[in-house]
């Protein structure tokens, strides 16, 4: 990490020393890092950096090496920049506070609240019913912060798998009719009157834990606009099997919209009259990418298959 950003982080800290404590991942294709950072001197004992570096050769572990992809990545983290320069701050579910976002040159800094010092340590690889309720209640909270806003700097549609940016994935998708369904259910979940923001990456691992069972969220790379349902099935879709994925299909959907209405402090039952049907319209959304993207994936089964197809149908005249 070069000086200036050093220097960044002490003055936003007070801290009147620093030192790297733990590298906690590294980012998609070789992007950067996040890091933890102690700090000496301060009222907090460390702080979570994001440093993205763009790379001089890029290595995407599934081989989609494109200018495209590349493009995309550059503008996932302009927009995660300007999510926590303007807009974090009137979310009510909770996240990291943000300390301060910097750029120099192709190098992007976001110095973060550490969750784990603040009572949010545990990631979970697997969770019982009141974790996932849990998440849904984040789920929740978040959209109902952001409904009816306007999504500018953000992703216009938010979500890392949306057609727009997915052409590639399209073209190579073997599934006919789901292929030639997909700008059918693009447009559905699109043109839906009620829009708010979503976080576009909602899956399992970006959620941290309390040991009480509170949870925040991490990782803001595709938030934008669109239908909260995305959020619902695809952070679904990351924790549950096949069998419990339709099993709970219900009581999924009434435990979110149960908190969602709660957050929003007066029922808005035409949210919910229409929100509800694009719950499975928003799973073979996400279908339609992940069959292009990797065929194989171990997400790709009878229940998302069939899902798909009766959407499918129902979208034909």
């Amino acid at each position: 990490m070069n000086t200036h950003f050093t220097s960044i982080i002490l003055q936003e800290t007070g801290a009147s020393s620093l030192f790297e404590k733990e590298a906690i991942q590294e980012l998609w294709s070789g992007y950067g890092k996040i890091m933890r950072i102690g700090l000496e001197g301060a009222s907090a004992k460390s702080v979570v950096v994001k440093h993205v570096q763009l790379p001089v050769n890029q290595n995407h572990p599934r081989g989609w090496n494109t200018d495209l992809g590349h493009e995309r990545k550059v503008k996932s983290y302009q927009v995660e920049t300007a999510w926590y320069d303007r807009y974090s701050k009137y979310s009510t579910a909770r996240l990291p506070r943000c300390l301060s976002v910097a750029t120099q040159g192709d190098e992007v800094l976001m110095v973060l609240e550490d969750l784990d010092e603040a009572g949010y340590p545990l990631r979970k690889q697997a969770v019982t019913w009141a974790e996932i309720a849990a998440c849904l209640e984040w789920l929740a909270q978040f959209h109902s912060s952001y409904l009816g806003k306007a999504p500018d700097g953000l992703w216009e549609v938010g979500t890392y798998w949306h057609l727009a940016t997915r052409p590639q994935e399209l073209e190579v998708l073997a599934d006919q009719a789901l292929r030639e369904a997909a700008p059918a259910i693009d447009e559905k979940l699109n043109t839906c009157k009620f829009k708010t923001f979503v976080h576009g990456d909602a899956k399992l691992a970006n959620f941290c834990f309390s040991k009480e069972g509170q949870v925040a969220g991490v990782d803001f790379q595709y938030v934008g606009g669109g239908c909260g349902m995305k959020d619902v099935a695809y952070f679904i879709g990351s924790c549950l099997s096949e069998r419990d994925c339709e099993r709970l299909e219900g009581q999924i959907l009434d435990t979110y919209f149960g908190h969602l209405q709660t957050a929003l402090g007066e029922r808005n039952e035409a949210l919910e009259k229409e929100w509800r049907p694009l719950y499975r319209v928003a799973w073979a959304d996400f279908h339609r990418f992940l069959k292009g993207w990797s065929p194989g994936h171990w997400k790709i089964n009878a229940y998302s298959e069939r899902i798909s197809a009766e959407v499918i149908k129902s979208l034909t005249p």
